[in-house]
């Protein structure tokens, strides 16, 4: 008798709300872990596999979390630019300005000092900005755990907001090193992006595009040395 494929697994299994809460709390245990703790290896990568995993296993596909092929391009390439430049306009004339009053300036990412001026630096930085970054870290939490966020409330438009809430504070704290200004600076680029995500219908794209085109012009303004 042939084994079930994906998508004939007990729904009973794909729809449980209590799997669903074990990922998620998995989840943020090896996000804290990681960056708070350092117990845990990088949690993107982990994230990233267990993610594609469940969705695939569970969901019985990818396009469940939004990693499908959007009806029009345009639109979603317009949603991901609108975000980029409202998180960086943010950052810089908002969440910078409040969170100086109270903590020292976020620490840059390693490597960032190597850039400014460095050719082969900056081809790398944009090398690791679209790949570990934008599509690592949209399938890792706007992709798989604001899913599994989603799940506990049955999928309403309510339990993804409030999904996209939580999995933002997990955000802000896997930029732990940043500082505390760094954690509350990620974890308002995380409402964006999940924001960008929710607006586009969940389509997994306008996140992935609106993160790489945040980071890519970090590393050019480092490039050309036009960062503060």
């Amino acid at each position: 008798m042939p084994s079930p494929s994906f998508n004939q697994l007990p729904s009973t299994f794909s729809d449980s709300r209590i799997v669903s809460g074990f990922e998620l709390l998995l989840g943020a245990v090896i996000v804290i872990g990681h960056n708070v703790f350092h117990v845990v290896p990088n949690e993107v990568p982990i994230l990233f596999v267990l993610g594609l995993l469940s969705v695939r296993l569970r969901n019985g596909g990818w396009s469940a979390m939004g990693l499908k092929r959007p009806a029009a391009w345009a639109r979603v390439v317009l949603i991901a630019l609108a975000a980029a430049a409202l998180r960086i306009a943010l950052g810089d004339w908002v969440i910078e300005p409040l969170t100086g009053r109270f903590w020292p300036p976020p620490i840059a990412p390693a490597g960032a000092a190597a850039i400014p001026g460095n050719f082969k630096a900056a081809l790398l930085g944009l090398l690791v900005v679209w790949t570990f970054a934008a599509f690592g870290e949209e399938i890792a939490y706007r992709g798989y755990l604001t899913t599994r966020a989603a799940d506990l409330g049955r999928k309403s438009t309510t339990a993804y907001w409030i999904g996209i809430v939580f999995v933002s504070v997990l955000f802000g704290y896997g930029h732990y090193y940043k500082g505390p200004a760094g954690v509350v600076d990620s974890g308002v680029a995380g409402l964006i992006l999940g924001t960008a995500y929710l607006v586009s219908g969940r389509n997994l794209w306008a996140c992935i595009l609106a993160h790489g085109f945040i980071d890519t012009v970090a590393v050019v303004a480092l490039f050309f040395g036009w960062a503060s």
